[in-house]
C-alpha cells in the first residue's frame, strides 16, 4: 500500500525521464545517506560518528497530501476508518517485526542486511509511516505539532541530568 508521487522506480514522471543526479536519485527512492564515521581520534577519544539525517522532502504534509489523494482516486475513504488504519499499520509494524526475527542483535546501519533486504525493510517502514499519518489526519492529529508537545513532555519526565546513560522509566528516578 505505498502511495506515489507520480515517479516510477527509474525516476521518470508522467513518462518523462528526469536529469537527477544519483544522489537525487537515491534521495527520491528512500535511500539512506550517511556520511562514513570519521576515524580519527582528539586527545586519545574518538570521534562521534556524524548522525543518519533524513531527507527535507516529502513532507509530513506532502505525504499526507500524496496518501489523500490515492486513496481518494479509489475511492477507499469507505475503508480508511481510524480503527481500520490503525488496525492495518499494526499489520504493518507486524511485517517490520518479521525482518528482524531471528536475527538477534542487529547492528546501526544494517552491515549484514543485503540491498534485497534494505529494499523490503524501507517498503515495510514507508507502509507504518503512510498509515499513521493517514490515521493522524483522521483523527485529526497535527502530528509534527504533537511531536513537539510530546518532546517537550519527555524532556521534563527525564532531564539529561538526571537519565544521562540510565534506560530506567521515568517513575523510578528519585529526586
Amino acid at each position: 500500500m505505498m502511495a506515489t508521487n507520480g515517479k516510477d522506480a527509474s525516476g521518470v514522471k508522467d513518462g518523462v525521464s528526469s536529469n537527477h543526479s544519483s544522489e537525487e536519485f537515491a534521495k527520491s527512492n528512500g535511500e539512506a545517506r550517511e556520511t562514513p564515521a570519521p576515524s580519527k581520534r582528539q586527545n586519545g577519544v574518538a570521534e562521534r560518528p556524524q548522525r543518519f539525517t533524513f531527507s527535507s522532502e516529502p513532507t509530513v504534509e506532502d505525504i499526507r497530501r500524496m496518501q489523500a489523494e490515492f486513496t481518494d482516486e479509489r475511492d477507499w475513504n469507505q475503508f480508511h476508518q481510524p480503527r481500520n488504519l490503525l488496525l492495518a499499520m499494526v499489520g504493518e509494524v507486524g511485517e517490520v517485526a518479521e525482518l528482524f526475527q531471528w536475527r538477534g542483535e542487529v547492528a546501526e546501519g544494517l552491515p549484514d542486511w543485503t540491498e534485497s533486504e534494505r529494499e523490503q525493510l524501507a517498503h515495510e517502514l514507508s507502509d507504518v509511516m503512510i498509515y499513521l499519518v493517514e490515521l493522524a489526519e483522521k483523527c485529526r492529529v497535527d502530528l509534527p505539532q504533537a511531536v513537539l508537545r510530546k518532546m517537550a513532555l519527555n524532556r521534563l519526565k527525564y532531564p539529561a541530568s538526571k537519565v544521562h546513560g540510565s534506560a530506567k522509566k521515568y517513575t523510578e528516578y528519585k529526586d
